[in-house]
C-alpha cells in the first residue's frame, strides 16, 4: 500500500474544516468531505477510517495551521513586538481572516465531550501548545513566566470565543488590543499568584 498524500490528507482536513464553520460537526460525513474537497467518493474514508479518525485529523490540521501563523509571527523579517502586540494581532488573524478555522475548533472541543478519542486529542495538543507558545514568546524577545501561559492560553481562548460567534465588525484591531492587555496582565498576575502559594 503506497503511504498516504500528506497534500490530499490536508486537502480533506481543509474541507471538514469548512463544513464544520458552515454547518456544524453533524455536516461533517466522508461524502460531504470528499464533495467539498472536489475529490473521489471514498476518499476521505481511506484516508480516515471512522468520522471520529476524521474528525481528531481535523483538530490536528487547526493546530498544524496556528502553529504556522504563530512561526510566521515570529519570523526574522518581522519587526519586534511586545506581547501584547503579539497576541493582538493573533486573535485579530484568528477571528477575521481565519475565522471559519476557529469556529471549526470550537464546534469540535463541543463534540469532544462526547467523543473521548476527540477529547483526548484536544487535551494532547492542548497541551504541546503549552511549550510552543512559551518557546514564541522567547524567540519573539517577549518572555513570559512559563507559569503564565496556561492562564493566558485559557484566557486567549475565551476572547477567542466571543469573538469569532461574535458579529464580525466587533473584530477590531482596537478590541483586540484591549483583550490582549487583559491576557497578559491576567496570566502575569496569576503566575506571580501561584509563586506566593
Amino acid at each position: 500500500m503506497p503511504p498516504p498524500n500528506e497534500e490530499r490528507r490536508a486537502r480533506l482536513a481543509d474541507a471538514a474544516i469548512a463544513l464544520l464553520a458552515e454547518s456544524g460537526v453533524h455536516g461533517v460525513t466522508h461524502r460531504a468531505v470528499d464533495k467539498r474537497a472536489g475529490l473521489p467518493g471514498g476518499t476521505a474514508s481511506n484516508y480516515f477510517r471512522t468520522r471520529e479518525a476524521l474528525l481528531v485529523a481535523t483538530v490536528r490540521r487547526v493546530i498544524e495551521q496556528h502553529r504556522a501563523d504563530m512561526d510566521a509571527a515570529v519570523a526574522p523579517a518581522r519587526p519586534r513586538r511586545d506581547a501584547v502586540s503579539l497576541i493582538a494581532e493573533s486573535l485579530l488573524l484568528a477571528a477575521g481572516e481565519h475565522r471559519a478555522r476557529y469556529l471549526a475548533i470550537f464546534e469540535l472541543r463541543l463534540e469532544s465531550l462526547r467523543r473521548p478519542a476527540l477529547a483526548a486529542a484536544i487535551s494532547e495538543l492542548t497541551a504541546g501548545m503549552v511549550a510552543f507558545t512559551g518557546a514564541h514568546h522567547t524567540a519573539a524577545g517577549t518572555p513570559i513566566p512559563p507559569a503564565a501561559i496556561p492562564a493566558m492560553l485559557v484566557t486567549y481562548g475565551g476572547a477567542l470565543f466571543a469573538l469569532v460567534t461574535g458579529p464580525p465588525e466587533i473584530v477590531t484591531p482596537e478590541v483586540t488590543r484591549q483583550l490582549a492587555v487583559a491576557i497578559v496582565e491576567g496570566g502575569i498576575a496569576a503566575a506571580r499568584d501561584q509563586s506566593k502559594r
